[in-house]
């Protein structure tokens, strides 16, 4: 069993050396980056640190564990649409909101996870194990193709979904002043936000 004791909170403490080398500082052992990632796997906390700077180099550690991941034959999790609308947030106005979007969404995910595997395992008849996994996914793609479309309403389409048909060109507004040009962005924020509400709690 891991030993979760190395830092205030809990948390396992992680050194990264110059030479690249990993120490957990909880077991006194070095480690690597498959250690992290089945530590991970294990509801392990860790945080790691530049053993140099004591910089939270957290983040990009755990980006590194996916780039192993993804390039491991076989074990490819993100698709790649997803991959390019992820660099599209990046410097867009809407990069503030989504972090804390895909944390819900995971979040939601892993719960109807466990509430799948509860109700595979009182499966008795009806469609079947089968048919239940199938309507879930449809579930979660659904959830993600609203949500998506709600920060990204004219970028993002499914790559199986055919383009919308095109509506009868409208009379273009008078562009609105500074003001209300804030006001209108607020808005669509307050409504971004009841949405995501919204999806948390199917």
């Amino acid at each position: 069993m891991a030993d979760t004791q190395g830092s205030d909170d809990g948390r396992v403490v992680i050194k990264k050396y110059a030479n690249r080398r990993l120490y957990n500082t909880a077991s006194s052992s070095y480690v690597t980056l498959e250690h992290l990632s089945d530590m991970v796997k294990q509801g392990v906390d860790f945080v790691v640190y530049d053993a140099k700077t004591n910089e939270d180099i957290t983040r990009t550690v755990l980006t590194q564990i996916i780039f192993e991941e993804e390039s491991r034959e076989g074990q490819n999790l993100l698709p790649i649409q997803f991959l390019r609308q992820l660099i599209g947030f990046y410097g867009n106005s809407m990069q503030a909101f989504l972090p804390s979007y895909l944390e819900l969404s995971l979040a939601t995910f892993a719960e109807q996870q466990e509430r799948m595997r509860a109700q595979f395992a009182s499966i008795g008849q009806g469609k079947g194990l089968g048919g239940a996994y199938e309507d879930q996914i449809r579930q979660n793609l659904a959830m993600f193709d609203r949500a998506m479309k709600m920060f990204s309403p004219f970028a993002y389409a499914r790559p199986d979904e055919p383009a919308a048909p095109k509506a009868a060109p409208e009379p273009v507004p008078a562009a609105p002043a500074a003001d209300e040009t804030l006001d209108v962005l607020k808005r669509q924020m307050a409504e971004m936000q009841a949405q995501i509400e919204k999806l948390a709690k199917r």
